[in-house]
């Protein structure tokens, strides 16, 4: 028998933080109709862009690249305020950081970097691509942005940490998107509103999650971050949040 290739190919971002949303598709029927795979936030970019998918979890930022796009999903990864795992790190102040790596996992996390210190910290560094192992390297007056499950634990490491969600609330007053669900393609209404129905079944089961999924450090309070760092409801203050930061992106391109 000759198993029925699926329709939709859809990768999604591999943090903890895409769990709940991942366990309601995997639930839900609607998961026969596609084939999943799961990557960091900029590989999920790269895909899109190219073609190679036509569903993902993507970083916002780069939806000025697409000829045509279309979010088909009323869930996110979203902060409104701290998000505990976009954070700038370092061993100084960062007004006497010289240098900053940038996470190569994610270009929304990289572009909220550069709005942020241009426009809110008013400091100008160099900044410098990171590679494997930038983490060690982070020293002195190098300082280093880390997203994800990367940065778990890393608050004890260095002394000083500027977490980009409460700095971009601080600054802006709203809400911040880093990932949206989105698609180069005509999709069915029926089928995006079987898949909004998964999500919200995954997050529904929230409370049962946080009690199955293993910490991924003795120190790290799985509720705490689900309940108070990630918002997953793309609301109109997140949507107003994401024209901010998408105009930013988008004089950035043409520049």
């Amino acid at each position: 028998m000759v198993a029925r290739s699926a329709p939709h190919r859809l990768v999604a971002v591999s943090y903890l933080n895409t769990k709940p949303l991942l366990y309601g598709l995997l639930r839900s029927p609607i998961s026969d109709t596609l084939a999943m795979d799961l990557a960091i936030p900029s590989e999920c970019a790269r895909q899109l862009v190219e073609g190679e998918a036509d569903i993902a979890l993507v970083p916002v930022a780069v939806l000025p690249e697409l000829p045509y796009y279309e979010i088909i999903s009323d869930y996110c990864i979203g902060a409104d305020g701290a998000v505990a795992t976009v954070c700038v790190y370092g061993d100084v102040p960062l007004e006497e950081m010289t240098h900053v790596y940038l996470d190569h996992h994610s270009r929304t996390s990289v572009m909220l970097t550069r709005l942020l210190l241009e426009e809110y910290w008013q400091h100008e560094v160099t900044f410098l691509d990171a590679e494997d192992g930038y983490i060690d390297h982070i020293n002195g007056s190098i300082g280093g942005l880390v997203i994800g499950d990367r940065t778990i634990g890393l608050d004890k490491r260095f002394q000083y940490v500027y977490d980009l969600g409460a700095a971009w609330k601080d600054h802006t007053g709203l809400p911040f998107v880093f990932a949206a669900w989105v698609t180069t393609k005509k999709l069915p209404k029926s089928f995006i509103a079987d898949f909004n129905a998964a999500l919200k079944e995954g997050l529904d089961h929230l409370p049962q999650l946080q009690l199955l999924l293993p910490s991924p450090s003795p120190d790290f309070d799985l509720t705490d971050y689900f309940t108070h760092h990630i918002d997953y409801i793309l609301d109109q203050g997140k949507r107003r949040g994401m024209d901010r930061f998408l105009d930013y992106v988008a004089a950035a391109l043409v520049v």
